[in-house]
């Protein structure tokens, strides 16, 4: 799986449209990434880069901003409304798509030694990347700000976490750490009054509110009378959700009040779970929710939790396409309501332009043309993973057809899982049909490697190797995986609509020929390899009992098939 990280460095400058220019033209310059979003601020002359990418790119990218943003950036001169301690005051880098935060932070260390190192700036870790849990939050590391840094590294408790621990006038100091995705989102309300939207912000926002006596004459909190502690404080009352900060405001472009709302983690809080409560709260107040927006962009995974979380409500199977979720998504929290939800430009991994369209972005008659031709590859390992993938297909349709029929409501739970099941095995089928083409092409290029030299041949050896050994476990996951379809597709025929029969039995069917044209590779690709004991030496024995397992189970599948139609 492509494995994504978004970086979103803050720079000390939003006047000098120069310098902001070629700080991100730096930053573009790293092949692999793409700018999402530039936005320049002049009283608090900042600028903030959005890119994503794979992670060495985003590494590369981040580290080429920063050196640039030290050489353009002179703090001692700098001045502006937002807390700053250096030239990149701040760099997050954010986990985004196949990476785990853990591996995201091996990534910042990777970055911060190198800023340390290579251009003598002072870095201090935070969030969850701190090595020092005294440092996990910014505002903390960024008290005194530029102004006070000198004096904070003369003390010990503040020396670096890479760099130098001495002040560097021009540039100050940098914070680099991994963080979760800050979701910025808008609830919107039937009505002009931001008092309304304000109330309903203090009840979700972690912070709280003050605690009041609620007025007989009013459902807004707000106008009932502030409860105090003895000394006169007033009585805090905690927020409904974790990491969530949101404020009400009147936005005269929509006319209407907002709910204005960061989500710090939206896997702690999600936004689903706060627009359904937002929905109760603005009920109990006279006032509807009539819909939300998205300010920036928005991971997959948040819009995916969303729309399954609905769907479950709506007695609907999860089993289910991608589009179709996001879909539901959109349409249950109302994201089309004042401006038009764009998924390919609102999603963040949808957002990135990628001009190397694959074999499965072709249409279905451009694509059997392109086997046709010549060409070796694609070839029958990929129409294996096609079959595979189709076969899934057909399970999810199964699945969900039967989940819709009241007749078998004692069924969904486990058409569900069903349907869940298939639709990641078609993803990975998809998937396997780039690479095997790619793990083609890739002996190609090691078998026209020179060879004339003892180190040219001792590296040609190693790379035909790993080509082969990347060619050889391709088809054979094609085969596991298509196994796994054929194994749903018996199921269905079992428990699904006995209308829909056939067409589970013919999930089996092309589910076999994913199976056996997958054996079938890895078969021809074991022969190019010099001693198949140095890659596996059990892997006949392998491919014949996934051969005997997927033949078994088809004939299953078969056999009950023609007892349920005839």
């Amino acid at each position: 799986m492509q494995q994504l990280i978004e970086c979103v460095p803050n720079f000390s400058e939003g006047n000098d449209q120069n310098k902001i220019n070629n700080i991100v033209n730096k930053i573009n310059s790293v092949d692999g990434i793409t700018i999402l979003d530039i936005d320049s601020g002049k009283d608090t002359n900042r600028t903030v880069v959005t890119f994503v990418g794979k992670p060495d790119s985003v590494i590369d990218a981040a580290f080429e901003g920063i050196k640039e943003a030290s050489q353009l950036i002179d703090m001692s001169s700098h001045t502006g409304t937002h807390p700053r301690i250096g030239a990149t005051d701040v760099c997050p880098l954010i986990p985004i798509k196949g990476i785990s935060m853990d591996e995201c932070v091996k990534y910042s260390h990777q970055l911060a030694e190198r800023v340390g190192t290579q251009l003598k700036i002072p870095v201090y870790l935070y969030e969850n990347s701190a090595k020092n849990p005294d440092r996990k939050n910014l505002a903390v590391i960024r008290d005194g700000e530029y102004e006070g840094l000198k004096k904070k590294l003369n003390d010990k408790q503040w020396k670096p976490d890479f760099g130098p621990a001495e002040f560097n006038a021009f540039s100050g100091a940098t914070v680099i750490g991994c963080r979760e995705f800050l979701i910025a989102y808008n609830i919107n309300l039937n009505t002009k009054d931001k008092r309304l939207a304000t109330d309903i912000a203090f009840e979700i926002r972690e912070q709280g509110r003050s605690k009041r006596i609620k007025n007989p004459e009013s459902s807004n909190l707000l106008d009932g009378e502030i409860v105090r502690n003895n000394d006169g404080s007033p009585v805090k009352v905690p927020g409904m959700f974790k990491d969530v900060k949101a404020i009400g405001w009147y936005v005269s472009e929509y006319n209407r009040a907002q709910i204005s709302i960061n989500f710090i983690n939206y896997k702690v809080s999600s936004i689903h779970d706060v627009f359904d409560t937002v929905c109760k709260l603005a009920e109990e107040r006279g006032v509807r929710v009539t819909g939300s927006e998205l300010v920036g962009l928005i991971p997959m995974d948040a819009v995916l939790l969303a729309g399954k979380h609905y769907l479950t409500k709506q007695n609907r199977t999860m089993g289910v396409s991608e589009k179709d979720i996001i879909e539901c998504a959109v349409q249950s929290l109302g994201l089309d309501d004042v401006s038009k939800f764009d998924p390919n430009e609102k999603i963040i991994e949808n957002s990135i332009d990628d001009n190397d369209n694959g074999l499965m972005d072709l249409s279905g008659k451009d694509l059997i043309d392109l086997i046709s031709d010549s060409s070796p590859a694609p070839g029958g390992g990929s129409v294996s993973a096609i079959a595979g993938s189709l076969g899934a297909a057909l399970v999810s349709m199964v699945a969900s057809l039967t989940h819709e029929k009241k007749d078998y409501i004692g069924s969904r739970k486990k058409m569900n899982e069903i349907g869940l099941a298939a639709q990641d095995l078609k993803a990975r089928l998809i998937h396997l049909v780039e690479e095997d083409t790619q793990a083609f092409n890739s002996i190609l290029v090691a078998n026209r490697l020179p060879d004339k030299t003892s180190e040219q041949k001792e590296y040609k050896e190693k790379k035909v190797f790993q080509a082969n050994k990347y060619a050889i476990e391709i088809p054979l996951e094609t085969a596991n995986l298509s196994l796994e379809v054929i194994k749903l597709s018996v199921d269905l025929i079992e428990y699904g609509n006995p209308n829909s029969v056939t067409d589970a039995e013919v999930a089996s069917e092309v589910g076999l020929a994913g199976v056996r044209g997958g054996c079938m590779n890895v078969m021809i690709n074991i022969s190019g390899l010099e001693n198949i004991d140095d890659y596996d030496p059990d892997i006949q024995h392998k491919i014949d009992s996934l051969n005997d397992e997927a033949n078994g189970l088809y004939k299953k599948a078969f056999d009950n098939t023609k007892k349920i139609i005839s």
